[in-house]
């Protein structure tokens, strides 16, 4: 199948593409760089440098390229950034997917996977999450996400898309290979900085509150690999051959780890220590967020690979151990 990916020279999409390349399938990328890297594409795959809210743009790349299926990864993802700076979060994450929405309808395209998040739910009441929970998002970012979610319903509605939307909670590791991997601007994943700080390439890693109602007192995550993540998108497709389907599903491991856990592990695996210093907590930080993926597994057949931290934290360092400097260097 031919899968337009918007957002696929960013961390979870550049994934996504070598997954559909491994599964057999042609992606095709669309990305405007402004967070992406191009060295996380493969040259043979056909690359186009374009906003998706370009609709007559997207039309023509979708009709030349006879794209069947569309994954949007194409958001803006810091939610401290989405408060200061709500409207820019808009205008990216709802206005332009509203406009490649309008592309693949006058393309004919009907098939369309949706990266969304856990922050759809807000501050659960209790868990592990189920996709049923009531959804009161906190920032702006995940009401972005919310209002693409109520818009998809309303076109699956009408008859005019089939969709799978996949709520994510942590994202986490690299391409086991160490071919690609993580490098934001600014970097704001556990994991990866606290590889930074062990390697001297950033100040001591500041831990955000030590007196949750947790084991050791620090905030418990879900952390799903990102390699396992796209195989859960891939999935799918195949879900989606009327117009009118609907789905939405969790996608975490359900096993939380705590910071001073994931800390341990990269000391483990990196064989030094990681520096780090007690902060004040952040506002709006549940002491857990962690998913119930049943659904996945069940409707989807969905096989976690990376079940456990330290070979998710293996794989990331693989990565930062090759490519110190990310995609710079």
């Amino acid at each position: 199948m031919k899968v337009l990916v918007a957002g696929g020279a960013g961390y979870i999409g550049s994934h996504c593409v070598r997954q559909l390349q491994l599964a057999g399938h042609e992606p095709i990328v669309v990305d405007n760089l402004s967070y992406g890297h191009r060295g996380s594409v493969p040259e043979e795959i056909p690359f186009y440098e374009a906003n998706i809210s370009d609709r007559e743009r997207m039309v023509e790349i979708l009709r030349r390229e006879d794209v069947e299926s569309v994954m949007h990864f194409a958001a803006f993802c810091y939610v401290g950034e989405s408060v200061e700076k709500p409207i820019m979060y808009y205008n990216n994450n709802l206005v332009a997917t509203m406009g490649l929405l309008e592309a693949m309808l006058e393309a004919g395209v009907r098939k369309f996977i949706f990266s969304s998040t856990c922050a759809t739910y807000g501050i659960p009441e209790s868990l592990p999450m189920t996709e049923d929970f009531p959804q009161k998002p906190i920032n702006p970012y995940g009401n972005t996400k919310l209002a693409v979610e109520l818009a998809l319903r309303d076109l699956a509605n009408a008859g005019s898309i089939g969709f799978a939307a996949f709520r994510y909670f942590n994202a986490a590791g690299a391409a086991e290979d160490g071919s690609i991997g993580e490098d934001h601007s600014p970097e704001t994943h556990l994991i990866p900085l606290a590889i930074e700080a062990a390697n001297g390439q950033r100040p001591a890693l500041q831990i955000f509150g030590e007196d949750y109602e947790t084991p050791d007192g620090t905030c418990l995550r879900d952390y799903v690999h990102v390699d396992d993540l796209s195989r859960a998108h891939i999935l799918a497709l195949e879900k989606l051959n009327e117009p009118g389907t609907a789905l939405f599903y969790n996608l975490g491991t359900g096993e939380p780890f705590s910071v001073k856990q994931v800390i341990d592990t990269v000391e483990k695996v990196l064989g030094k220590p990681v520096p780090w210093e007690s902060a004040p907590r952040r506002p709006g930080d549940p002491p857990a967020l962690y998913a119930d993926p049943s659904m996945a597994k069940r409707e989807l057949n969905w096989e976690i690979q990376y079940p456990t931290l330290e070979p998710i934290v293996q794989t990331a360092w693989n990565w930062h151990r090759n490519n110190p400097e990310g995609y710079r260097g």
